[in-house]
């Protein structure tokens, strides 16, 4: 049992001697270390520690520069587009106005009937205020219709033929595009217009596919 104790006490000394040398190393490098760029800086020209310290401090304020112009960009970008989620959300209140007013339209029940008539009236005024509701916080509509296709702020869902029309000419929106300030808030759905020709030839090259095969 003592052996066992003796020898205990014993690595318990080597373990503490082993830990003790290492921490004076360590102590020792980081000294030598200090102390050598110490002797450097006293070696050096004033001239020239002055250029060095000169550097730094440029350095310090330009950094400082840069975090504050962040700053202000992300002050600036929280304070105009801090809406943006809840803007992207009321939108669906001009999608839902806009399906009751054409539902409302395609009743036959309900044709040419002086309630439907004053309904619709109704329907244009409150539509009207939403939108200039929205222009107020800077939130426009896309104009789409008779425009060249922007992928931009357009996103095409149909194809329809049309020869009057140059080929990719918005001839059909399906959902009304919007803007907040500089930002696409959502894209408009649209129907594009293309050549009789271009309709041929899709078919003339689905035939020939089905022959291959």
């Amino acid at each position: 049992m003592e052996k066992e104790q003796n020898q205990n006490s014993e690595e318990e000394e080597i373990n503490n001697t082993q830990e003790t040398s290492l921490e004076e190393e360590i102590n020792n490098t980081q000294e030598t270390s200090l102390e050598e760029e110490v002797n450097k800086d006293k070696k050096k020209d004033p001239e020239e520690r002055i250029l060095e310290l000169e550097d730094k401090l440029a350095r310090a304020f330009a950094e400082m520069e840069n975090q504050r112009r962040r700053f202000e960009k992300e002050k600036v970008e929280a304070f105009e587009y801090g809406g943006f989620s809840l803007a992207k959300e009321a939108l669906s209140l001009i999608d839902n106005l806009e399906r009751s007013k054409q539902t409302l339209e395609n009743d036959e029940s309900l044709k040419n009937s002086e309630a439907l008539k004053k309904t619709l009236e109704h329907f244009d005024i409150i539509y009207k205020d939403l939108i200039s509701i929205f222009e107020k916080n800077s939130i426009k509509p896309i104009v789409s219709l008779n425009k060249k296709l922007d992928p931009n702020c357009h996103q095409a869902m149909i194809e329809i033929v049309d020869d009057n029309k140059e080929a990719g000419t918005i001839i059909q929106e399906i959902q009304k595009g919007f803007t907040i300030k500089d930002r696409l808030l959502r894209p408009a759905l649209v129907g594009v217009s293309k050549k009789t020709g271009n309709e041929d030839k899709k078919n003339e090259e689905n035939k020939e596919k089905s022959k291959n095969k």
